[in-house]
């Protein structure tokens, strides 16, 4: 595929505000016969610019109360203190984003937990053991007035 053009990208924005829409719906919705449609879906899904689908879960039906975005800064910057790092966010089941930044730390994730007393555990018990962590700030979600995760 050369250039996303104009039905390519309202094909993946129909995909995006609901990935279990029917073929024939979203041939539709972007003006194409259906079996059109799936040719150019499966090309988007060919060349990686689909990636997967997934659920969208409430994460408040799940008990998840309290979102944090934690920075997190490094005592050493080694190729070896960052993959050890990644490798206990990579097993923290609390973690559910991790990023390697720029500016004065390291890495942003962000932490998904059940309530505050279960963030403050996980930020005694799991990132403040870790040797490699030098510094950590929190920032606690209040409310998300936009989250296209959701």
């Amino acid at each position: 595929m050369n250039t996303l053009n104009r039905i390519n990208e309202r094909i993946l924005h129909e995909l995006s505000n609901d990935g279990r829409i029917s073929n024939a719906e979203l041939a539709q919705r972007v003006g194409l016969s259906p079996s059109a449609c799936l040719r150019r879906v499966q090309e988007l899904e060919r060349n990686k610019v689909i990636s997967g689908y997934r659920a969208v879960l409430n994460k408040n039906a799940l008990g998840v109360g309290c979102v944090a975005y934690v920075m997190v800064g490094l005592s050493v910057h080694t190729k070896a203190s960052q993959s050890a790092f990644e490798a206990a966010m990579d097993i923290a089941a609390q973690v559910v984003e991790c990023h390697n930044i720029t500016g004065s730390y390291e890495y942003l994730i962000r932490v998904e937990t059940a309530d505050l007393n279960t963030y403050k555990n996980f930020h005694t018990e799991v990132l403040g053991i870790l040797p490699q962590v030098t510094s950590i700030s929190t920032f606690m979600v209040m409310e998300s007035s936009k989250d296209q995760r959701s």
